[in-house]
């Protein structure tokens, strides 16, 4: 602790002054390099306290913490939004996926149908030879 003991004019009484060069000083923090939030708007950076007001170190060093705070959270909303564009470009894909999969749905069953008629009409047309073949034979063996 330094102390000075003064008089400002002979008409006064002394006056003395005494300050702690102490690491534990509660105004420490106050002296520490002045922290930076560059992030955040000019209206909204914390103002230098009073170091001679205990309430004014206070205020600063909580409108520190909160613009800390104010800066985790934007931090969190802008990885959260790019989450969220992730995911949305992956939902737009699976929807993409889905309609690709539903028409190719579709598209099978329509060549599914349309190889059961096939398979029918070979079917018949292949009972219409045979019946052509033994009535040609039974002409044939008439003749």
């Amino acid at each position: 602790m330094i102390t000075s003991t003064r008089r400002v004019s002979a008409d006064k009484p002394e006056v003395q002054i005494a300050f702690s060069l102490d690491e534990t000083s509660e105004l420490k923090d106050a002296e520490d390099p002045l922290p930076s939030f560059p992030d955040l708007e000019q209206r909204l950076q914390p103002v230098l306290p009073c170091r001679s007001l205990k309430e004014s170190i206070e205020v600063y060093r909580n409108h520190c913490k909160m613009a800390n705070e104010f800066n985790q959270v934007k931090h969190e909303i802008a990885s959260l939004e790019d989450r969220k564009r992730e995911l949305m470009a992956e939902l737009l894909e699976d929807e993409k996926v889905s309609m690709e999969f539903a028409r190719l749905e579709e598209e099978y069953r329509i060549l599914t149908e349309e190889n059961q008629n096939l398979i029918t009409v070979h079917s018949q047309r292949a009972q219409q030879l045979e019946t052509l073949r033994v009535i040609s034979q039974k002409r044939q063996g008439s003749s």
